[in-house]
């Protein structure tokens, strides 16, 4: 686990990511924070395709004028068959509320090439936040496997320790791209597993909703709108009166680590063709003997979460 972030030196990070509703948050949650130095926002195929999620990045960096810049990247997985998430997010992948145009497009640099470029140029300091399918964190471990040892960690969040989402055994991000999980989980990299037995603690019910919106503020308006529209998701599938905010545990977790619980395991991941295909196999009681490879989350204190994002996001004004 990382050591407390000291004031005095904010933390490298890349976020790499397929917004995605959370994936928005996510972003917003981490541009307001100081305590955090983000270098870039890489893009990946997953919510939905490739050219949405990059223009949902730009558009959530146009709601707040931030100069951050972005990189697309992958628009497939390795070797299976894609999928998307459009039945929970929209045709757009950020249904609900109104979208401003985005002003400023993606920098030249392909997403993998900027990863691979960052953590060389800063050995032992970047942290990498994934939050969609691991494809861009993979191919770079692939194409320059001299930054496996160069890279602070990989704080991804994917996978379960029980159930899935997307099949009965295998998370969306996991299913997406077994082959890319495999490799990052298989690289040494240190590793923080933030999985939906964590995240379906964190569901942002109407009461945390409106405490967004009394904020009085455009941006806090822009995330009780996207909640309220990921809610409708969640109540058809689950009876839940709000929806499970997934990505933003982990950047809410690299700053405020005291709110939530980690325990190392040894996760593999299922390859094979099947009904078990993309399956984070955790190993939470240690019965294989096998060496932890992976902090995996466990709890979450989802009043102290809450309470830390909607204080984040009044910092917008």
């Amino acid at each position: 686990m990382p050591s407390p972030l000291s004031p005095l030196s904010p933390r490298p990070v890349v976020l790499d990511l397929d917004p995605g509703h959370d994936d928005a948050v996510n972003i917003l949650l981490a541009l307001a924070s100081p305590e955090l130095e983000v270098l870039g926002l890489t893009t990946v195929f997953g919510n939905v395709g490739l050219e949405r999620t990059t223009r949902n990045a730009l558009i959530t960096r146009e709601l707040i004028g931030a100069a951050v810049p972005v990189y697309a990247g992958a628009d497939r997985p390795l070797v299976v068959p894609t999928i998307s998430a459009e039945a929970v997010h929209g045709a757009s992948g950020l249904d609900g509320p109104s979208l401003p145009t985005p002003t400023r497009g993606t920098e030249d640099e392909h997403a993998v090439d900027f990863i691979i470029r960052t953590v060389r140029a800063r050995p032992g300091e970047v942290t990498l936040v994934p939050t969609g399918p691991l494809t861009n964190v993979a191919l770079a471990l692939r194409l320059a496997p001299d930054i496996a040892p160069l890279i602070h960690r990989v704080v991804w969040m994917g996978g379960s320790t029980d159930t899935g989402n997307w099949t009965p055994a295998a998370e969306f991000n996991a299913l997406a791209d077994p082959h890319a999980a495999h490799i990052v989980f298989t690289s040494g990299v240190p590793l923080t597993m933030i999985g939906l037995n964590a995240s379906h603690q964190a569901i942002a019910h109407p009461a945390r909703v409106q405490a967004l919106r009394a904020l009085g503020t455009p941006v806090g308006e822009f995330v009780a709108v996207l909640l309220e529209f990921f809610a409708g998701h969640h109540l058809e599938r689950y009876g839940w009166d709000g929806g499970a905010l997934h990505d933003p545990l982990t950047v809410a977790w690299l700053l405020r680590p005291e709110l939530f619980e980690t325990r190392p395991m040894h996760v593999e991941i299922d390859l094979t063709d099947g009904p078990s295909q993309g399956r984070t196999v955790a190993d939470v009681w240690r019965v294989t003997g096998k060496a932890p490879n992976a902090e995996v989350m466990t709890d979450v204190d989802a009043d102290g979460f809450f309470a830390f994002l909607t204080e984040q996001i009044a910092t917008y004004r």
